[in-house]
């Protein structure tokens, strides 16, 4: 597993080295597009925002040998997507033949401006409309192919302070939220160390693995702030977004070892693995390593790259997968729990072992739920204004998560396992003997 652990990272780091694209400001080749529609990125603009675009190496060409291209049909646009909808009822409609026709679209450039013979332009556009635009370009000759290379950069301006925001409005307040997740995670770090030192003499390896997934998820959650801080004040990232990949990759490994090996009652009911747990953590290694990947090919192409759409759903397929092989080991070990509670005479033991497993069953299944469905949701629901609303939810969630973990397994010097009578040990019998019947 270790070298399978080495040679994931190695590519991982590998594709982070060899990734261009940075953050609100945006370069994008465009070879031989002939899409009527192109769009590149999305931001959240407040009454004082702009856009600066730089197109490059223009050039058109007709497979079929049409007509000239009348440039007047060719160019960049800003809209919302609520008035894109209308939009294309209009095309529907037969109202307008072209997008840049529509009324709804704020118009940057259409290339009936450019300079004859040029093949270049460079172009700043105020927005002053607070909402969230979509740059599209739009080409309505039919069959015209055309190459460009397009360079973005979209911000806010601040009157009072004078300085520029590179991050979309919904998104400025991200670097302060990283900043106070990563303090409560430095805090919680600083008490699971103090609370293993204390209770020294009960501390499992399993101990100082969950020690490690909370640093790790610190670190994370630091280069993630300062990833933000940069973009927010610079536009790009200087290194942070290669780090940040890199600590998500190894929290997002552990965490899922982590869950793993707590499901399988490692350390706490035995020393040791099976083959088809062993089995798992070999699935779900290799697929973050995949979920990774594609997570840094989203982030980096921007939500209307090439592949793109493809990527998300490879990311959602190996998530969806990676949150269920975490539970087959839970299930196992409530299922050993069960048929051990039979045989070996320790009724209560196994009872409140079996208590705790499936509570932390239901535990990882709302985790997963919530940070994958309800977040979504959220994310999708809420204005453009708040979209630093389904980070804190995610944040939150995860934080309660790691408090449960943390709290339910943490160690004790006197174990409740080991201090139970012989009244109580009967009422567990009687008590499983009940779960039989109900399940009959």
């Amino acid at each position: 597993m270790a070298a399978l652990y080495n040679s994931s990272l190695f590519s991982l780091v590998f594709l982070l080295l060899i990734a261009t694209a940075i953050a609100e400001i945006r370069s994008t080749q465009i070879r031989s597009g002939s899409r009527s529609t192109i769009p590149f990125d999305e931001f959240g603009y407040t009454h004082f925002g702009r856009l600066n675009l730089t197109v490059t190496d223009i050039s058109f060409s007709n497979p079929k040998s049409g007509p000239e291209p009348v440039l007047s049909e060719l160019g960049f646009f800003l809209v919302t997507r609520e008035a894109w909808q209308h939009v294309l009822e209009q095309l529907q409609d037969g109202d307008i033949r072209c997008t840049l026709h529509s009324d709804l679209v704020k118009r940057v450039f259409t290339f009936d401006q450019l300079q004859p013979s040029a093949r270049q332009f460079t172009t700043s556009f105020s927005v002053s409309d607070a909402n969230q635009f979509t740059l599209v370009f739009a080409n309505c000759m039919p069959n015209l192919v055309v190459s460009m290379n397009v360079h973005s950069v979209m911000y806010n301006f601040n009157p009072k302070s004078g300085q520029l925001d590179f991050l979309s409005a919904g998104k400025t307040a991200l670097p302060a939220i990283y900043y106070l997740f990563f303090v409560v995670y430095v805090l919680m770090g600083a008490f699971w160390v103090f609370a293993l030192y204390k209770k020294r003499l009960s501390v499992y390896g399993i101990h100082f693995f969950m020690l490690a997934v909370v640093i790790l998820k610190a670190l994370n959650l630091l280069c993630e702030a300062e990833d933000k801080s940069y973009i927010k004040k610079t536009g790009t990232a200087h290194g942070w977004d290669v780090l940040f990949y890199i600590f998500s990759f190894l929290k997002g490994i552990t965490l899922f070892t982590l869950i793993v090996l707590i499901g399988t009652g490692w350390s706490f009911l035995k020393p040791y693995l099976q083959d088809k747990e062993k089995k798992v953590l070999m699935i779900v290694i290799p697929l973050q390593v995949v979920a990774n990947l594609a997570q840094v090919v989203i982030d980096e192409t921007g939500p209307f790259g090439e592949n793109s759409y493809t990527w998300k759903q490879v990311f959602l397929l190996v998530d969806i997968v990676c949150c269920c092989a975490v539970l087959f080991p839970i299930v196992w070990s409530i299922k050993n729990l069960r048929e051990a509670a039979k045989t070996d005479g320790k009724a209560a033991v196994n009872l409140m072992k079996l208590t705790l497993f499936r509570q932390y069953y239901v535990i990882v299944i709302c985790y997963i739920y919530f940070t994958r469905v309800v977040v979504y949701a959220l994310e999708t629901i809420t204005s453009y204004r708040y979209q630093w609303t389904s980070v804190v939810a995610a944040e939150a969630a995860t934080l309660a998560f790691y408090a449960f973990t943390g709290y339910n397994f943490r160690p004790k010097a006197h174990n409740p396992y080991f201090a139970i009578d012989d009244e109580e040990e009967e009422a567990a019998s009687e008590a499983l003997k009940l779960e039989d019947e109900f399940e009959l």
